[in-house]
């Protein structure tokens, strides 16, 4: 089977070399340009990128993936097949439809649920005890096509986004081929969505991470652990932008009366009151600092009972 893969965070690596591994011919791999990266804002490749240059596919690389030119460069590799595990642009009906066999989409959730950019960061945000992948058709609909293959997980009491972003790859990838072999044999069944429980996963921007401390500390527990670990959920202190990681929550009524972002204990870690609870931060980033475990950050700027963060 000829593959053109589709792909560009760390997430999608694990699938490419699934299909090289596996044997699949992959024809060619479409990734985003390279991007500005780090402080000193040099162009850095994308990691699949990275990857197919090591293991030699010819790399596609545009702006934008619907010009005339690109299509005809896709065309020319005789794909029978499209893979897209998280490359960035939503795809035209014109491009799916270039291989014989359609496009095909590993998703990071169990579909319909969380359709969009950030389904690992949303089910953290929103407190699912469970998640998955979905492997699925592709439509013009963004993640609204029939259903392949459905891989189901859980979500750790601590788990990150960055941490089940890591499992979820390695689950994705294995589903891919899985989902790969049931197509190959004609034993698959498509299973249409039920649309009326969709779900959405919007793009994540740095708004979506400002906390709000009236909200209660379990809600603001799973903000921080979605945003780890960017773009980062954060406060301020004193007009200083905080990243925050690492969270566990204290159940407290000795908080009440006391001011939602109040510090109210400092030692090895950093407490703050909250709507309800208390939020447990073990580690922060200063702004233009480095993570770091909270006391030293307690240590560094002298912080006392009482400051409040806003």
């Amino acid at each position: 089977m000829r593959i053109l893969f589709w792909g560009t965070p760390e997430f999608a690596v694990p699938s490419l070399r699934a299909l090289d591994d596996e044997g699949f011919e992959v024809v060619g791999v479409v990734t985003q340009p390279d991007r500005p990266a780090g402080r000193g804002r040099r162009l850095t490749p994308s990691a699949v990128k990275e990857v197919a240059v090591a293991q030699g596919f010819p790399v596609l690389a545009p702006e934008r993936p619907r010009t005339d030119d690109f299509i005809a460069q896709i065309q020319s590799l005789e794909p029978d097949l499209s893979v897209v595990v998280a490359y960035g642009h939503i795809l035209t009906s014109r491009v799916l439809d270039v291989p014989g066999g359609g496009s095909i989409n590993v998703h990071a959730s169990l579909l319909p649920e969380l359709r969009g950019a950030a389904p690992i960061n949303w089910a953290i945000m929103r407190g699912h005890r469970t998640t998955g992948v979905t492997i699925m058709r592709m439509v013009a609909e963004m993640d609204a096509g029939p259903m392949i293959h459905r891989v189901e997980e859980p979500i750790l009491g601590d788990e990150t986004a960055s941490e089940l972003s890591i499992r979820l790859s390695e689950i994705g990838a294995a589903a891919l081929v899985e989902a790969l072999a049931l197509l190959s044999t004609g034993e698959h069944e498509e299973v249409e969505q039920d649309h009326a429980r969709a779900t959405f996963a919007p793009k994540i921007d740095r708004q979506t991470g400002r906390v709000d401390w009236t909200r209660p500390a379990t809600e603001l527990a799973c903000l921080v652990r979605g945003l780890d670990e960017a773009p980062g959920a954060w406060t301020t202190l004193d007009g200083v932008p905080v990243k925050l990681f690492r969270p566990t929550v204290v159940d407290s009524p000795a908080t009440d009366g006391v001011a939602p972002g109040t510090i109210v204990a400092v030692d090895e870690d950093v407490r703050v009151a909250t709507g309800s609870g208390i939020l447990v931060l073990q580690e922060v980033q200063p702004a233009a600092g480095r993570r770091m475990p909270a006391a030293d950050w307690v240590r560094g700027v002298r912080i006392r009972e009482g400051r409040r963060l806003e």
